[in-house]
């Protein structure tokens, strides 16, 4: 096994296209990152940097320390599984895991062990002798996978390896691809568009936007501490509310951010990073998610605001509330026996330690 380390890779287009722009990334020895973003981010351009089916325009790339800028995808020893399986239809199960190692010109004793070692890591010994057509989606993914696995690859790449499976199936693969991780030690390196198999998966998340890396963090400082409005706005479902706002001093230390024609304290950490970072003319982002949205009693104290149910979910475990202060939409998560109906006027009140507050570049005031 080893690392990975993007040192300012840039990968622009005969035709001009900048698909990914000064990337430094580095994946540890055994780490599984998941690198997330929408679609056209660059996110499975940089995979296919990094197996050699792509030539960086500018930087370097190295696995296990060394430079592999210049060396085929064969010399890179990298595996890739990839979206639609891409098994031989005409082939078993078995053959199929073998193929690789066939290219390879093992010697069939040894090209045995290392089909059955893979085999039973994935549970799939039992289909040997089954063609791609009789697998259910699930199954077909995991001899995928084992065909990659059975070269003992140096670093594993998946592109979206779960987007034909069903919301159910994801599920379940997803948790055997973190178990295999775990068991293997394998360096893994996994893209994918969805970013509740990028936080329950990556060890650490890197997040994509326009080519550039906007963040690294391990999921839950990710949520908690988004470095910037975009990583903010997408990292979250439902992600979090942003809304323009201007901050308010008062005589006796009080701070708030306004929304609409309302105040909202903000907690003093928050605060005294935007007092000394906001612009001159005092424009800032905020955001709140939706779970520090609370329902509260009319006149409930510092905070508390009117707002109009535009829509209501409810979701069985929770209650999703879009509403409206004023001109701004906002969603906030309430309890699953929350009782509230489109239309219906109710007051909330925002928890002001949980106001994150943003500049006028868009990049967080760091509290």
């Amino acid at each position: 096994m080893a690392g990975v380390d993007f040192e300012h890779v840039d990968k622009v287009y005969p035709d001009g296209t900048r698909a990914v722009i000064d990337c430094d990334l580095q994946v540890d020895d055994g780490e599984l990152l998941v690198v997330v973003g929408p679609s056209g981010c660059g996110k499975s351009t940089v995979l296919r940097l990094l197996a050699g089916l792509e030539q960086a325009t500018r930087g370097t790339l190295r696995i296990g320390g060394r430079v592999v800028n210049d060396l085929s995808p064969q010399e890179r020893n990298v595996a890739m599984v990839f979206q639609d399986y891409a098994l031989y239809p005409h082939m078993s199960v078995r053959r199929n895991l073998e193929f690789p190692l066939r290219m390879r010109g093992l010697a069939p004793a040894e090209m045995r062990r290392q089909v059955d070692r893979v085999a039973e890591l994935l549970e799939i010994g039992h289909l040997g002798e089954r063609l791609p057509r009789q697998l259910s989606g699930g199954q077909r993914q995991r001899v995928a996978m084992g065909r990659a696995l059975v070269r003992e690859p140096t670093v594993f790449l998946l592109d979206e390896p779960l987007s034909n499976l069903d919301a159910r199936l994801r599920a379940q693969v997803r948790v055997e691809i973190g178990d295999l991780q775990r068991r293997t030690h394998t360096t893994m390196l996994y893209v994918t568009h969805d970013q509740v198999e990028a936080m329950t998966l990556g060890q650490r998340v890197a997040v994509l936007h326009q080519g550039r890396v906007q963040q690294v963090a391990a999921p839950r400082d990710l949520y908690e501490q988004p470095a910037n409005v975009f990583v903010a706005g997408f990292i979250g479902s439902p992600p979090m509310n942003l809304f323009p706002t201007r901050m308010e001093l008062e005589d006796g230390g009080g701070v708030f951010v306004t929304l609409g024609a309302h105040r909202l304290p903000v907690a003093s950490g928050r605060a005294a990073a935007a007092r000394g970072q906001r612009s001159a003319a005092g424009q800032l982002t905020a955001g709140v998610r939706p779970e520090a949205i609370e329902l509260a009693a009319e006149g409930g104290g510092q905070g508390t605001i009117a707002a109009t149910v535009e829509h209501a979910e409810c979701l069985g475990h929770e209650a999703l509330a879009q509403l409206s202060v004023g001109d701004t939409r906002l969603v906030a998560r309430l309890p699953a026996g929350a009782e509230i109906r489109r239309g219906d006027r109710v007051h909330v009140r925002v928890d002001p330690g949980r106001v994150h507050l943003f500049g006028d570049d868009g990049a967080r005031l760091e509290a």
